[in-house]
């Protein structure tokens, strides 16, 4: 079992999670609770998470079209929560709402069975939302479209590109027109948290933007500026 600090959107996460279990869809942590400390209790899927530096596995083409299936799966699942559940969330909704975004779907929150994602984990940033809102960060972090100095695998601008079509393919989203604006205003649209937080006193969000997040986020998203007709 895996104890986590809960905030004031867990509630809505556990139903959210009792919820994909009654779909079938066991991708995700069982919800189990609070313990004595009001942490979160979640059920452990065995395997390996996707930090950097990626493995070769997780760097694959089949793991690549194993996470687009997967999160389409998720929204799937979610479709008939958005209409069922009102709940607090610790993002805003973001229209138009046709699922719960997950909001963080990255390498770093999925689970590897070596060259296959087979669970997603962290959903407290999960938050209604459209399904492209949520596929724009996951191509973002999965492509990755990223300035080549930011990673520490892939980089070249042509093999990003590939891999982000690979995904949409994958995923069913065959218009990409607004796949790079999208991109762009999640990432501004995180920059602005970040900032807010950070002002608010949180802690976290403060270590993040004096480590140089922030100006991370803007300078990727100038770097995917110009991908936009590579897209298309």
């Amino acid at each position: 079992m895996v104890h986590r600090t809960a905030g004031a959107w867990t509630p809505s996460v556990h139903v959210l999670l009792k919820h994909l279990r009654s779909q079938g869809f066991m991708q995700a942590p069982e919800a189990l609770g609070f313990d004595g400390e009001g942490k979160e209790i979640l059920s452990y899927i065995k395997g390996e998470v996707g930090h950097d530096p990626l493995s070769l596995a997780a760097r694959s083409e089949k793991a690549l079209r194993s996470a687009a299936k997967l999160l389409r799966r998720y929204h799937d699942a979610t479709v008939t929560f958005v209409a069922e559940h009102q709940g607090e969330w610790q993002l805003p909704d973001h229209p138009p709402i046709e699922v719960i975004c997950h909001g963080d779907f990255a390498p770093y929150n999925c689970v590897f069975k070596k060259d296959e994602v087979i669970g997603i984990i962290d959903f407290d940033t999960a938050h209604p939302g459209s399904r492209l809102w949520d596929i724009a960060y996951t191509v973002y972090r999965f492509a990755p479209l990223m300035l080549p100095s930011h990673l520490a695998s892939f980089g070249a601008q042509a093999e990003q590109v590939e891999r982000a079509k690979i995904f949409c393919q994958e995923y069913g989203l065959t218009d990409l027109s607004q796949l790079i604006p999208t991109i762009i205003e999640r990432l501004q649209t995180l920059v602005r948290f970040m900032e807010n937080q950070a002002k608010a006193g949180n802690a976290v969000f403060q270590k993040h933007i004096a480590e140089g997040h922030r100006e991370l986020y803007l300078s990727d998203c100038e770097y995917i500026q110009g991908l936009s007709i590579r897209l298309l």
